[in-house]
């Protein structure tokens, strides 16, 4: 795995409206990105990221941090971020992958804390209702 030594250097969360106050249909838009690219050893380079759940008018959670990804591909990481700010498809994947699976879960303690809503869709639960006409259950056409 190139991703190694992942920590978090900066938590911050923030409610800008009363726990009183209702809201419906509330947007939450995550966003991660790259802050710092900074080759530390030939097959080492040193990656600062900040995380962001954007609770639309209501609150805010941000998680900056930083971690090593290490592999061949370090020294052609580097090289293409210093020329076009930009990663290798390949390698976007990953690093954004690793920074979601680790902030998510820290937002969502956060969240709690500071009573916003979990910023990952919860599953919909029907219990005893029956299907409309024309509405799919899921299930691929031809099965039972």
């Amino acid at each position: 795995m190139p991703i190694q030594k992942f920590e978090l250097t900066s938590i911050e969360g923030k409610r800008f409206t009363a726990l009183t106050e209702k809201h419906r249909n509330i947007r939450i838009d995550h966003n991660s990105s790259v802050t710092l690219v900074t080759q530390t050893s030939d097959d080492e380079v040193s990656v600062d990221f900040r995380f962001t759940a954007n609770y639309t008018g209501i609150g805010l959670i941000k998680i900056e941090g930083k971690f090593v990804f290490q592999g061949g591909e370090a020294q052609e990481f580097v090289k293409t971020w210093n020329d076009s700010g930009q990663m290798p498809p390949v390698i976007a994947s990953e690093v954004h992958t690793a920074i979601m699976s680790n902030c998510i879960p820290e937002a969502m303690f956060i969240a709690r804390d500071i009573r916003l809503p979990p910023p990952v869709p919860l599953p919909k639960i029907n219990v005893g209702q029956q299907k409309k006409e024309g509405e799919s259950d899921g299930k691929p056409s031809g099965y039972a």
